[in-house]
């Protein structure tokens, strides 16, 4: 569907009628010079023209459209859209798609009243598409130009394609593809009992009814599915590697929901930054994993927002999996993990700040770096001490296996 955008021209001489112009100025010097009046009676003409410009500016309303007006694609995937121009009173409009840094555009340079491009990018983000118009008022004298937003291109993160592994948690009774150890209907063997009222007739094990000389049956392992949240930290980064770990943390982010949502888990994400904490709620289906690109990128018309610096309850229901990404720099957001932690969750925050937030550190003392890490080791171990576990992800270690290192908090010693 094409939208139109209203486009504010600024009214100019044209190229003819600087031409014009030039004509008759170089006529009018001539005469003055050569004392040649009868050049007068030849420039008149366009003394005239010239005079004629300012009342030619048309009252006009130019429009800019794109087909489709909002392009989403992955990195290096290329979008097609047609961008049209459209003026309500007459007159020669034209226009010319121009890209920003980071996008590429094929073609770029024909410039008329319609043209189609190819964009594409190579990092993942959110960008305009500029169309520059001009306008030509019907004399040909004035000519009026304008710049405006025609298409935005949304670029989506690639996730990796490995599943994440989870901590484990207990599950909400709700039906998935984990096995528990809680019995219930399944397939995988659990034990043989004595029937009781109440079971299923299909549940019975007659062989074993058969020897014991009275109904027995069968229970199963039950499989349940989980509710993953994944939370992003939005808050003002220091310039330098903490601004630059932004990149690990919406791939991140993106991988983590792709791998619940592929395991038939419920996903949410959560932006906690300032005082509008941004969340869209739990839900499943290949669908839910692009409202949440769409929330990574601020782009998503179906997000929730309240006032606060905490996660809201709302986003994370009881016996959720939370999934934290940030640089674990600031100081709300490490209150918001402890909350959750306090509430039962099984809580994960994942370090993407690689190495120290300093923006020049070849000219600092080598012992600072050193105090840096053995103050992030201190804070590892007290918030595992809370119950939340911190693990460190860099730039060269997928996160799949980062993951892997998570403490098993929940697992059930057996002989």
């Amino acid at each position: 569907m094409t939208v139109g955008v209203h486009v504010p021209l600024r009214w100019g001489a044209s190229p003819l009628t600087k031409s014009v112009a030039t004509a008759a100025a170089g006529v009018m010097l001539i005469a003055v010079i050569g004392f040649r009046w009868q050049l007068v009676i030849f420039a008149s003409p366009l003394l005239g023209v010239l005079c004629s410009a300012s009342w030619q500016r048309p009252r006009v309303s130019v429009e800019v459209g794109a087909e489709p007006a909002t392009v989403r694609c992955f990195e290096n995937e290329s979008a097609e859209l047609s961008v049209r121009v459209s003026s309500s009173a007459g007159g020669d409009a034209r226009l010319r798609v121009d890209s920003v840094e980071g996008l590429r555009l094929e073609p770029g340079d024909r410039a008329g009243p319609e043209q189609r491009v190819r964009a594409n990018a190579s990092r993942w983000g959110r960008y305009p598409l500029r169309a520059h118009v001009t306008v030509t008022a019907p004399g040909g004298l004035v000519t009026g130009t304008g710049t405006v937003e025609a298409a935005e291109l949304y670029v989506f993160p690639l996730a990796a394609p490995h599943l994440t592994p989870m901590p484990r948690a207990e599950l909400p009774d709700r039906l998935g593809t984990h096995l528990t150890r809680h019995t219930g209907p399944g397939v995988e063997y659990a034990d043989v009992r004595p029937y009781v009222p109440g079971d299923h007739l299909r549940t019975v094990n007659w062989p074993v009814s058969a020897r014991r000389g009275r109904l027995h049956v069968t229970e199963r392992l039950t499989d349940r599915g989980g509710d993953v949240v994944v939370l992003i930290d939005t808050h003002d980064q220091a310039p330098g590697p903490a601004t630059q770990a932004t990149e690990r943390t919406a791939r991140g982010a993106a991988q983590v929901v792709q791998s619940a949502l592929r395991s038939g888990d419920r996903a949410g994400i959560v932006a906690l930054g300032g005082r509008q904490p941004r969340w869209l709620g739990l839900d499943i289906g290949r669908r839910q994993f692009y409202r949440v690109l769409d929330a990574i990128l601020g782009a998503g018309g179906g997000l929730e927002t309240t006032t606060g610096t905490l996660a809201p309850r709302a986003a994370v229901p009881p016996g959720a999996i939370v999934v934290a990404f940030s640089t674990m720099l600031n100081t709300e957001f490490a209150f918001a993990l402890i909350e959750l932690a306090k509430h039962g969750h099984a809580v994960v925050a994942v370090d993407v700040l690689e190495g120290a937030p300093f923006d020049n550190p070849d000219g600092l003392d080598p012992l600072i770096p050193r105090l840096w890490a053995l103050q992030r080791s201190a804070m590892y171990r007290d918030m595992s001490t809370i119950g939340i576990d911190v693990v460190h992800w860099r730039g060269d270690i997928p996160l799949q296996d980062v993951m892997r290192l998570i403490p098993d908090r929940h697992r059930r010693r057996t002989r």
